[in-house]
């Protein structure tokens, strides 16, 4: 059977980086250790005066077709994924792709392009996309481009503001790829819910403790469904595990779930039955909220085990380099945590060849995806060409009174102009407007 899967993958970062302990906390009035601790954030990236989705991720495109040597007649469909489109009829796809035809000889007519929407998880979906379309045998031979781009903003002043950023990740999906397989089963948890949303509005309406609740119990039944035709999970089988990471802290609570329902019923349960005791059974209780409690209970104790702890820093912590230092980046945030573990592989000379990767996928609304991946041989070749490190060196750093600027200049309800803080250099920019209110966009050598 054919192998498809991401041949290559590239990641952009907005040029900017605004330090969270050091800027925000002090003039918020908060302990540092509320981003650092709580939420596990650093630093987010921002994107420059010049810098928005299209530039984002034309950019990370760009950067992956020219180190791959990618003619635009082989991709046969551009889908950008991305919950910041400033225009409710063309999508961000014929711009990036307009973009790229001024740097590539060629240009992308025969290419179907789209836009897809469903808060953080369409940037997976355009990846199945790209899947079912490779295995239907409606590709001739070409390969899809994946880009999923977002300046994740709020309100300011809103209880999510710290964990804003901006950036994108381009993939591109062929048959035989050198990077990882996608495996076509999955698991869905979909349900109709209102716990992120944005109805005609750039800032989100969230929830927050709702929010929690929603991704836990969707990503709950995503794994539920994925074993319905997968065969029960185990902790020991996946190297690693990338979670949707709107911030790390909530990654320890979907981490912290899905270890617990893993072990049920296996040999690392009746290890810690001594110490923590079994978990409790559903079925055993008359009382809904006695159960909820003793589960809450177990979990606690659960991650204070030697046991949790070794899985969570092996599997789990290596996923969360990038996010850590960038923020929230919505349709991207599930793709940066791969990375982040593939990263940590390299730097580590950990032989990932052969092995899986669970990935659980989220986006408000709400739905959860779960996948199994599996890196090919030749995952070491494609990592060790990318360059998030030196793009995270790279960025400028701003204050709060900076920070302000920022926030105004890509606020869509305000006209100001803020002068760039970096300067383009062989890169997309923004270039101002045309005739019908679309945005321009021009390459800087």
């Amino acid at each position: 059977m054919t192998k498809v899967g991401i041949d290559a993958i590239e990641v952009w970062s907005g040029k900017l980086r605004f330090d969270l302990p050091e800027e925000f906390a002090p003039v918020k009035g908060e302990d540092p250790a509320k981003y650092t601790k709580g939420l596990g954030l650093f630093a987010s990236s921002f994107p420059d005066a010049y810098e928005d989705i299209v530039t984002m991720g034309a950019n990370a495109a760009y950067r992956l077709m020219d180190r791959k040597d990618i003619a635009p007649e082989e991709v046969g469909r551009i889908d950008v994924a991305t919950e910041s489109s400033f225009d409710k009829s063309k999508p961000i796809s014929t711009y990036v792709a307009g973009a790229l035809e001024q740097v590539f000889d060629g240009n992308f007519t025969h290419a179907n392009k789209g836009e897809r929407k469903f808060a953080c998880l369409s940037g997976t979906q355009a990846l199945d996309d790209a899947l079912n379309w490779i295995l239907a045998g409606r590709n001739r031979g070409r390969g899809g481009l994946v880009i999923t781009t977002d300046t994740a903003l709020y309100e300011r002043g809103d209880a999510g503001e710290a964990t804003q950023g901006a950036g994108a990740v381009a993939m591109y999906v062929t048959e035989d790829p050198d990077l990882l397989e996608l495996s076509s089963t999955q698991g869905i948890g979909s349900l109709d819910e209102t716990d992120f949303l944005k109805p005609n509005q750039q800032f989100p309406s969230v929830d927050g403790k709702r929010s929690m609740q929603v991704y836990l119990a969707r990503m709950r039944e995503a794994l539920e469904d994925f074993e319905s035709v997968a065969g029960r999970t185990h902790p020991d089988d996946y190297r690693f595990i990338p979670f949707h990471t709107p911030f790390p802290g909530m990654v320890r609570k979907a981490a912290r779930l899905g270890f617990r329902h893993m072990i049920r019923d296996t040999e690392i349960e009746e290890e810690l039955a001594d110490e923590i005791g079994r978990q409790p059974r559903e079925e055993d209780y008359d009382d809904r909220d006695a159960y909820e409690e003793d589960i809450l209970s177990y979990m606690e104790e659960l991650t204070e085990t030697e046991a949790y702890q070794e899985w969570y820093d092996r599997v789990i912590d290596p996923t969360l380099y990038i996010s850590e230092n960038v923020g929230n980046w919505y349709t991207s945030s599930v793709h940066i945590a791969r990375v982040s573990a593939l990263m940590h592989a390299l730097e580590a000379d950990i032989d990932l060849a052969g092995e899986k990767f669970l990935v659980g996928s989220y986006g408000s609304g709400a739905q959860a995806e779960i996948h199994e991946e599996t890196i090919l041989p030749g995952w070491k070749d494609e990592i060790r060409q990318n360059n998030v490190d030196e793009q995270l060196e790279a960025r400028h750093d701003i204050d709060f009174g900076e920070y302000e600027l920022v926030h105004d200049q890509h606020n869509l309800k305000k006209e100001s102009e803020l002068e760039p803080f970096t300067t383009p250099e062989g890169e997309f920019v923004f270039d101002g407007w045309g005739p019908m209110n679309e945005r321009k966009y021009t390459y800087v050598e």
